[in-house]
């Protein structure tokens, strides 16, 4: 009867260890969603902030089309990324091409200096900032989802139902990772 009881015990003890670890897997996979809809949303900002700015340079640099087009071109193809690795792709091609306009604003003495330019350069120099953060965030939870579900024992949970990894949100380009030369 003791040893019974003891079984039971036993039994009862796994059953909520097991629980506990489905209830940890669960709440970071959330966490994984929350960061990404957070990212999300930062990107949304951007792609809407963008046509403003555009539309501001194309009335100083009219001779710059090539440019202004391939920051719009670039717009449209972050806004329809729909996985993880096509959005990363084209976020980056966005970032190349909006630095490209900020290089071309340099060359226009009026457009930096016209209020509505600089206010749309501060909101996304903000944005870019903000769109950090959310990254940070996001394969923070990545890096802890992870975790659990490779770990030992809660990857017996994860692989009984079906947890899997999150993949990071991560630089594209090798040389991006490099460290600068710099030299006197």
């Amino acid at each position: 009867m003791t040893i019974l009881l003891i079984i039971i015990i036993i039994a009862v003890l796994v059953a909520f260890y097991a629980v506990s670890i489905y209830n940890k897997l669960v709440r970071l996979r959330n966490l994984v969603q929350e960061g990404w809809s957070s990212i999300d949303v930062m990107l949304k900002k951007r792609h809407d902030l963008i046509p403003n700015l555009v539309e501001t340079v194309k009335g100083y640099a009219t001779h710059e089309r090539s440019t202004l087009d391939s920051v719009i071109q670039a717009r449209a193809s972050a806004v329809n990324a729909n996985n993880l690795h096509d959005k990363e792709s084209a976020e980056k091609n966005l970032s190349q091409a909006m630095m490209n306009l900020m290089a071309v604003a340099e060359q226009y003495p009026d457009l930096k200096a016209n209020a509505n330019f600089q206010q749309l350069q501060g909101e996304l120099s903000n944005i870019e900032g903000d769109i950090e953060k959310a990254r940070r965030y996001y394969n923070g939870t990545v890096r802890e989802n992870n975790t659990a579900v490779e770990s030992f024992p809660s990857n017996i949970v994860a692989n009984m139902y079906k947890f899997e990894k999150a993949q990071f949100f991560e630089l594209q380009n090798a040389a991006e990772r490099e460290v600068p030369t710099v030299k006197f």
